[in-house]
C-alpha cells in the first residue's frame, strides 16, 4: 500500500524503519517543524525527521496540519493510508484524505489509557502489563474500532524509558502487521468498549511534584513513569532534587513523612506515608545526574533532613 507516516518522538522511529523495510510504499513522512532546545536555542529536528532523513524519505514539516497549503499536498500525495505513531490529533479534513482511511498505533490495550500519555500511567498506577492497540482513527480522540492488539508485561525494574523502548519495537512490527493484513482485508475492526475507558492525560507540571505522605509504593512508581523524562522532583535545601530510581521498604521508621531516615553508602531513605523510599539516583538542580552515592560523597545530609 501507499502510506504517508506521520510521527514525532523516538517512539515513532522504529515503525517508520518497519515500514521502510516492508512491502509498502512510504510516500512522505509529515512530522513538527525543527523546534529550539538548549542554551543556545539550537533548532533541532524530532527523530522521525531525522530518520526520514537517513533514509532517504520526503518530508513534511509542518504544525499547520489544516492549511490549505498542506491539506493540498497530501490530497495531492494519493495515499492509501496515512500510518500515525505519536503524533497529534488529526483533525478531521485530514482523517478523510486516505482512500483507506487513517491507522494509529497506541501505547496502551485500548479502551484503557486513552490520551497523550498512556505508558507513563501504566506505570505511575503500578500496572503488570500493558500493551499496544492499532485502531482507525476517528475524529473522536483513540475511540476508533480496534484492529489488532499485543500484550506487554511491565518489568519490575522498568521505567517510562526502558518501557517505550520495548513497546516502540514491539509496536513497529504490531503495525507492520495490520497494514498488511488491513491490505488484504484480513482483519475484522472492532468497537471500544466505552465503559472500560480510562484515561491518561499529558503529564502536567504538578504532577512531578513528590507527595511524601503518600506511599512509598506510589512514589516508587511515580518516579518510574517519569524517569528518565521530565522527573519526579522534590526540594532539598531550597534547591529541585529530581529522584529518577529507586526501591522501597513496608516498614515504617520514627521519622515524619518526607524525612530522611536512613542514610547509606550508596542510597539514602526517605519515609513516606506508609514505608520508606530507598533512593539510589539523584539530580540536584544544576548539576549532572548521579547515583545517590556520588550525591552523598558530595553533600551534608542528616536524618531527620526534610524534604518537601
Amino acid at each position: 500500500m501507499k502510506i504517508v507516516f506521520m510521527g514525532n518522538p523516538q517512539f515513532a522511529v522504529p515503525s517508520l524503519r518497519k515500514l521502510v523495510e516492508s512491502d509498502h510504499d512510504i510516500l512522505s513522512v509529515v512530522t513538527n517543524p525543527p523546534k529550539p532546545a538548549g542554551r543556545g536555542k539550537q533548532l533541532i529536528k524530532s527523530p522521525v525527521a531525522e530518520c526520514a532523513k537517513e533514509l532517504n524519505l520526503p518530508i513534511i514539516e509542518t504544525d499547520e496540519l489544516e492549511s490549505e497549503k498542506i491539506l493540498h499536498t497530501l490530497r495531492d500525495l494519493n495515499g492509501d493510508v496515512f500510518a500515525v505513531v505519536a503524533y497529534r490529533i488529526l483533525p478531521k479534513k485530514v482523517i478523510n484524505i486516505p482512500l483507506k482511511g487513517a491507522i494509529n498505533l497506541h501505547g496502551s490495550l485500548l479502551p484503557k489509557y486513552r490520551g497523550a500519555a498512556p505508558i507513563q500511567w501504566a506505570l505511575i498506577n503500578g500496572e503488570s502489563e500493558t500493551g499496544l492497540t492499532t485502531f482507525i482513527i476517528q475524529p473522536k480522540v483513540d475511540k476508533g474500532n480496534i484492529l489488532l492488539q499485543k500484550t506487554i508485561k511491565i518489568d519490575q525494574n522498568d521505567n517510562y524509558g526502558s518501557l517505550a523502548e520495548k513497546m516502540s519495537h514491539t509496536g513497529a512490527e504490531l503495525l507492520v502487521n495490520t497494514v498488511d493484513r488491513f491490505e488484504s482485508e484480513n482483519v475484522e475492526p472492532y468497537n471500544q468498549l466505552d465503559s472500560n475507558a480510562t484515561m491518561a492525560p499529558k503529564i502536567s507540571p504538578a504532577l512531578t511534584n513528590i507527595s511524601w505522605e503518600k506511599s512509598a509504593k506510589e512514589i516508587h512508581n511515580l518516579i518510574r513513569g517519569l524517569a528518565p523524562f521530565p522527573g519526579a522532583r522534590t526540594v532539598l535545601d531550597s534547591k529541585t532534587l529530581k529522584i529518577f530510581k529507586t526501591k522501597y521498604i513496608e516498614e515504617n521508621s520514627t521519622n515524619n513523612s518526607g524525612e530522611i531516615s536512613n542514610i547509606g553508602k550508596d542510597s539514602f531513605n526517605v519515609q513516606t506515608g506508609k514505608g520508606q523510599l530507598i533512593v539510589l539516583e539523584v539530580q540536584v538542580e544544576g548539576k549532572r545526574r548521579m547515583n545517590a552515592g556520588d550525591f552523598l560523597r558530595g553533600v551534608q545530609l542528616d536524618i531527620g533532613k526534610n524534604l518537601n
